[in-house]
């Protein structure tokens, strides 16, 4: 190994190297193209520093004078590349490197004067690094070395493109090393690219992951998953703890929440700057603060050293994210917990994550108060204050102290002191437990007042109830039913609160704005009809769909085609008539047969022969009166001229007959057609435009009624 890095391994305190950290330093691959995979947490930082070491240094292992940069490495998010920034730092320092970071949310311009400057290593995020490769402020001709690491996060988050470019760019005698938790086939198909000729290493077990990581699924009560983190949190009283969350949203109420509970607490997600990000972790390191909440953006790459706690207070989405978030504990040989918060709903989906991931967790429950209670007497017994000789001053106060209070006073008061700076723990429900419903109890005695506004005035119980409460100086309590109806509402109230209420009204019995309120005997008949008209009680529901209401009948309507299809079909050329209108002999009109022998298509009811159509209702206008039969296309016609002739139609051209009176039931003219010579005639409606219907004689046209998806809609109710 080279001296300058043996010494800076040394200073850091690094007796033996970890598996992968042996594997990439092996002499034989001092030139080889590497694809490494290794449990997170195993060192990969600090080897793939080392592997690329002799590339990049000299005999004497110091670098020379800073110019274009000789490695590239990229990372998939800014808090990994800052923390490959500062490994790399420690690690090259006594061999006069000159790191550079490169990435987003920082200043552009900060960063293209640093490259100017000249640096040795630049460490950087794709999207970052691509856009100074395109600008030219990232010189790429002197590279030796590429280093991806966690690739297939960066294949993940949809980075393809930008290392595919920054591949190309390189120089191709460049060596390329590739690290990763997994290789994916992605990762595989990366490497046949852009590698040659790879040396695969790994040092993945296939028995499991992460034996310094002990994994618990605690089973919990639907509503006690937030108390069972808090509870957790108090049990282990971890240095520093993680917290991951699927949503912002989650974080931040998570976040306040801890807040509130006395825990020195700081959130990490995609929604803060880079400037918030960094001071986040850089708290937790510096031990103000102890817990971190999380989205899956701290899952990859981040160390921190004291961590010994990560809490998965919703399950992730696949096994992998499960792995890469355990992997923030058990780091470099220390060992660490990773609890999953399962609800009795998500427990199927925990087992399968469990299985997904090879691992083997510990089914178990939370920490209840009382276990927590002897863990804080434990922590007390075992503070190493105890072991420190007290000074003068404190010998002097305790004997003042044991004069004025007894030992047992002191130790108790001791403890309550103790316990007092640290959040109180919750107390759980079993994990099977469901949420009680509180039924209410019964309000007993009580008097019926009604108010003079109803539903006709929009009134809603949501803005009487506190118009009550305050002009009657009433408590919630005192309130019973309301009953809004379209013209008054019926209120419930107390009895033992009816004489205050009354008093606060006054003999107007007035509340607010000309609203009254009067007191009834007994209880109100909700099933009498109200001043509206229909029952004061709730308005019944209709059965069936709204295409199966019967249409209400109306004078010179005819209801729906269902309820003239339901009726039965006449036999033979019979053809029913109706009262006030009935249809002429078919020898009335001998030139023109009747449609019964032809039959025609329309649009919205079935192809059938007119004869064998069904009786018609009475009030219906006869078929002949209905003009129907206008083919499309024919210009109106006028009075004694010639229709237009129709091909292939009998008594195509023949003059109108005259003579004939409406309403009187005479036989027709010459031609079958009402009206004489010289009465204006309008052009008959086309059959498939129904909104043109037949108006008797003697009748006057309605206006045509509004139409709904189920069929016509009742008139509105007048009020008398």
């Amino acid at each position: 190994m080279i001296q300058t890095l043996s010494d800076a391994l040394a200073e850091r305190g690094y007796d033996t190297l970890t598996p992968v950290q042996e594997a990439v330093t092996d002499p034989d691959l001092n030139a080889a193209d590497l694809l490494v995979s290794a449990q997170t947490g195993s060192g990969k930082t600090v080897g793939f520093g080392l592997a690329i070491a002799p590339t990049l240094l000299g005999e004497d292992g110091v670098f020379g004078v800073a110019a274009a940069p000789q490695a590239l490495i990229v990372a998939p998010t800014r808090e990994l590349a800052f923390q490959v920034s500062r490994e790399l730092d420690w690690l090259y320092a006594k061999a006069g490197a000159r790191v550079t970071t490169c990435v987003g949310g920082m200043d552009m311009r900060d960063e293209r004067r640093a490259l100017e400057r000249g640096a040795h290593v630049v460490v950087g995020t794709p999207g970052r690094l691509t856009d100074h490769i395109r600008r030219g402020s990232l010189d790429m001709s002197a590279l030796r070395a590429v280093v991806l690491d966690e690739a297939d996060e960066m294949l993940d988050l949809g980075f393809r493109e930008d290392l595919e470019f920054m591949l190309g760019e390189a120089p191709a005698d460049r060596r390329t090393l590739m690290f990763s938790a997994t290789v994916p086939p992605m990762i595989v198909k990366l490497a046949q690219q852009y590698q040659r000729d790879a040396v695969r290493v790994t040092t993945l077990s296939g028995k499991g992951q992460h034996s310094d990581i002990a994994y618990q699924a605690l089973r919990v009560a639907q509503q006690d998953a937030e108390n069972a983190i808090i509870n957790l949190l108090r049990y282990h009283e971890a240095p520093n703890a993680i917290v991951f969350a699927n949503t912002r949203a989650t974080v931040n109420r998570l976040t306040a929440r801890f807040a509130n509970r006395g825990f020195a607490v700081v959130s990490l997600s995609g929604e803060l700057s880079q400037a918030e990000r960094t001071h986040a972790l850089q708290a937790m390191r510096d031990g103000r603060a102890r817990v971190c909440v999380a989205t899956d953006v701290a899952a990859r790459g981040i160390d921190l050293p004291n961590l010994e706690l990560v809490v998965h207070a919703e399950l992730p989405s696949n096994g992998e994210t499960l792995l890469h978030r355990s992997g923030r504990t058990g780091r470099a040989g220390r060992k660490g917990i990773s609890a999953l918060i399962v609800p009795p709903k998500a427990t199927k989906k925990a087992e399968r994550l469990l299985q997904s991931a090879k691992v083997q967790a510990e089914w178990t429950v939370p920490p209840g108060a009382e276990e927590i209670l002897r863990r804080d007497e434990e922590r007390l017994l075992a503070d190493p204050v105890w072991e420190e000789a007290p000074s003068e001053a404190e010998a002097e106060f305790a004997k003042r102290l044991l004069a004025a209070q007894s030992p047992e006073t002191v130790a108790a008061a001791y403890l309550r002191l103790f316990r007092s700076r640290h959040s109180a723990p919750e107390d759980l429900s079993p994990p099977d437990a469901r949420p009680e419903r509180k039924e209410r109890a019964p309000f007993g005695p009580s008097v019926w007042f009604t108010l003079s506004v109803g539903r006709n005035e929009r009134a809603e119980a949501r803005w009487l109830l506190p118009m009550l409460l305050r002009a009657g100086g009433l408590d919630k309590d005192a309130i019973g039913a309301i009953r809004v109806r379209d013209d008054e509402t019926f209120v419930e109230i107390a009895e033992s609160n009816v004489a205050r209420f009354q008093a606060a009204l006054g003999a107007s019995g007035e509340l607010e704005d000309g609203l009254t309120a009067r007191r009834i005997e007994g209880e109100p008949d909700f099933g009498r009809p109200s001043a509206g008209g229909r029952p004061a009680g709730p308005k019944p529901r209709r059965e069936g769909p709204k295409g199966d209401r019967p249409a209400p009948k109306r004078d010179g309507f005819k209801p729906k085609r269902e309820s003239r299809e339901a009726a039965p079909a006449p036999q033979g050329d019979a053809v029913a008539k109706a009262p006030e209108a009935p249809a002429p002999a078919p020898e009335a009109a001998p030139e023109r047969p009747a449609q019964a022998d032809k039959p025609r298509e329309r649009k919205a009811r079935d192809a059938a022969p007119a004869a064998k159509r069904p009786a018609r209702e009475a009030g219906d206008a006869p078929a002949a009166k209905r003009g129907f039969g206008k083919p499309k296309g024919d210009k109106p016609y006028k009075s004694g001229e010639g229709r237009p002739a129709r091909t292939g139609k009998p008594g195509a051209g023949k003059p109108r007959g005259d003579g004939f009176k409406p309403g009187t039931g005479k036989p027709r003219g010459e031609g079958g057609k009402p009206g004489g010579a010289g009465a204006p005639r309008k052009a008959p409606a086309s059959a498939s435009d129904t909104s043109k219907r037949f108006t008797p004689p003697g009748k006057p046209a309605r206006a045509k009624p509004a139409r709904d998806k189920g069929g016509m809609q009742p008139p509105k109710r007048r009020k008398p």
